[in-house]
């Protein structure tokens, strides 16, 4: 089994900032694609971000694109958003995922077999 445990949410007003990390434990071998998501109240759990073990194919959701950032640290098994340039609509718990024996990305939801519990990001605007 993996166990994914986000970090970094927070309230932060439009137009600010904020990190979330996403650490990886358990039998991590494989788990070579690590995508981020968000729901909102009464909405669908959308695709935000996905990157695969070397960092060489990133996807970013149309919404987000040119103000979150995906990166990882295999290393440290754990996978990094950076969020600037917040908006309300971006308001949602996010979640972390993972792929396993794949370097495709993916956007589904259904794609990813493991899950964190959620971190809740709240911007004020």
């Amino acid at each position: 089994q993996v166990q994914l445990v986000e970090s970094g949410g927070g309230l932060v007003q439009a137009g600010g900032s904020l990190r979330l990390s996403c650490a990886a434990s358990g039998r991590t071998f494989g788990t070579n694609v690590k995508g981020w998501f968000r729901q909102a109240p009464g909405k669908e759990r959308e695709f935000v971000a996905a990157i695969n073990w070397s960092g060489s194919n990133i996807h970013y959701a149309d919404s987000v694109k040119g103000r979150f950032t995906i990166s990882r640290d295999n290393a440290k098994n754990t996978v990094y958003l950076q969020m600037d340039s917040l908006k309300a609509e971006d308001t949602a718990v996010y979640y972390c995922a993972a792929r396993s024996l794949t370097e495709t990305i993916r956007t589904g939801a259904y794609d990813y077999e493991y899950w964190g519990q959620g971190t809740q990001v709240t911007v004020s605007s």
